[in-house]
C-alpha cells in the first residue's frame, strides 16, 4: 500500500508500527489540534510491577486547539531520567537491551524544544533499526478527509477506540521479560518488542496483520 497518516508518537505501540510498515509512503500529522493522554506524549512499557505508563510533560498550552506542531516539552522536572531509568530498570535483562540501548540513551539527555521534533528524531531511529523501506514526512497542512488511510483517531490508548477497533489488527505474543510473572501484555511501546525479539521484531509486526 502506499499512503497513510498517522499522528505523531513517543515510542509509538506495537499497533503503530505494524500499520505504518505496511505503506511505502506515510504522512505524520503535525497540523491537528493537541489530545491529551494520547500517544502523542505518552508510551508504555512493562516494569517488574506490570503495566507502566511514561508521559512526557509538556508547556502549558494556550486555549484548546493549539496544534501539534507548536506543543513544546516542559523541562521543569527530569522527566528524562525518570523515562531511562524506568526504560532500564524494565529491560536491562532482555535479551536485547546491550545491543539496542546505546542508540536510545542520548534522546534522554539531549533537549528538544518541540515534541514533534523529539519524536520525528526517535521516529527515525525505530524506523532505522526496524530497516523498514516507508518514507516518512511531516504533513503540511491539515486534510479533515484524508485521501488514503487514515489512522490518526483509529490507534489511541483512549477507550473510543473500542467503538472503531482495527480488526485486522491481532497483537501476535511473543516472550516479554516479565511474561511469567504477570502474563503476555499486549501493544506496548515498540522498544518493549524490539528489547525483547530484536532482529524478530519484523516478523512479529508482520504477524500481528490478519
Amino acid at each position: 500500500m502506499e499512503n497513510a497518516i498517522f499522528s505523531t508518537a513517543y515510542l509509538g505501540p506495537v499497533h503503530y508500527y505494524a500499520r505504518l510498515m505496511q505503506y511505502g509512503h506515510v504522512q505524520i500529522e503535525q497540523y491537528d489540534s493537541y489530545q491529551k493522554q494520547s500517544y502523542r506524549n505518552r508510551c508504555a512499557i512493562f516494569g517488574a510491577n506490570g503495566l507502566l505508563n511514561l508521559s512526557i510533560p509538556i508547556v502549558k498550552m494556550h486555549g484548546q486547539k493549539t496544534l501539534v506542531r507548536d506543543i513544546e516539552i516542559d523541562y521543569a522536572t527530569r522527566w528524562q531520567n525518570n523515562h531511562w531509568r524506568s526504560i532500564t530498570s524494565a529491560y536491562n535483562s532482555s535479551p536485547f537491551f546491550e545491543f539496542y540501548a546505546p542508540d536510545f540513551e542520548p534522546f534522554f539527555s539531549k533537549k528538544w524544544q518541540f515534541l514533534i521534533d523529539f519524536n520525528m528524531e526517535l521516529h527515525g531511529l525505530i524506523i532505522e533499526i526496524l530497516e523498514l523501506d516507508t518514507v516518512c514526512k511531516l504533513s503540511q497542512t491539515y486534510e479533515h478527509l484524508f485521501n488514503g488511510d487514515d489512522y490518526r483517531e483509529l490507534i489511541t490508548p483512549k477507550t473510543k477506540r473500542l467503538l472503531n477497533p482495527d480488526n485486522n489488527f491481532k497483537p501476535y505474543p511473543y516472550t516479554q521479560t516479565y511474561s511469567d510473572k504477570h502474563g503476555f501484555i499486549d501493544n506496548l511501546s515498540i522498544v518493549d518488542l524490539l528489547f525483547n525479539t530484536g532482529p524478530e521484531s519484523e516478523s512479529v509486526l508482520k504477524k500481528s496483520i490478519l
